[in-house]
Order: structure tokens, then sequence, then C-alpha cells
């Protein structure tokens, strides 16, 4: 019986000092992605109408 109770406090110590201690997590860097201007789109056509619109007045 002894035997048997020493084997598992070796076994509990040796696990335990496999363990190893905490670390430090490894954290990945945020993606930010570039967001376009949304005014850009429709920008070209409005000015265009505007164009449109001066050449229909003259």
């Amino acid at each position: 019986m002894k035997k048997l109770a020493l084997a598992a406090a070796l076994t509990l110590a040796a696990s335990a000092a496999v363990a190893g201690g905490l670390a430090e997590p490894v954290m990945e860097p945020a993606v930010v992605e570039a967001q376009t201007a949304s005014s850009g789109g429709i920008l070209v056509p409005l000015l265009l109408l505007v164009v449109v619109a001066a050449v229909a007045a003259n």
C-alpha cells in the first residue's frame, strides 16, 4: 500500500513539474480594411448631371 501511495505522489509531483507555468497569450494583430469614400461612386454622375443642366439652360 505504501508503494502505491508513493507512486501516486511521485506521479502527481512529476506531472506538476512538467506542466510549466503560465505563458502570455499570443495575440494576432487586428486586420483593418481601408474604407473607400461612399460618395465617390455618385460624385461623377452628379457632376455630369449638373453640366448637362447648365448646357440645357443656355
